[in-house]
């Protein structure tokens, strides 16, 4: 990074039982975001949780 700012291009996201969608957190790599989702989703709870991407113009997609 040139301009001195870090790059955190992969969330991880939740959505609980009523459908709605939260950010729980941005991270350098997919295997991080990947680590932090699985360990999320272990606890046997309703919510449901996965990891995207976020493309350079700003938008998530499902990876």
């Amino acid at each position: 990074m040139n301009d001195g700012t870090i790059t955190l291009p992969w969330l991880v996201i939740r959505q609980d039982d009523n459908g709605n969608r939260y950010r729980v957190g941005r991270y350098a790599t997919r295997g991080e975001a990947q680590k932090i989702a699985d360990s999320l989703d272990s606890r046997g709870h309703k919510q449901l949780y996965w990891v995207e991407r976020i493309s350079p113009n700003g938008s998530s997609s499902a990876d």
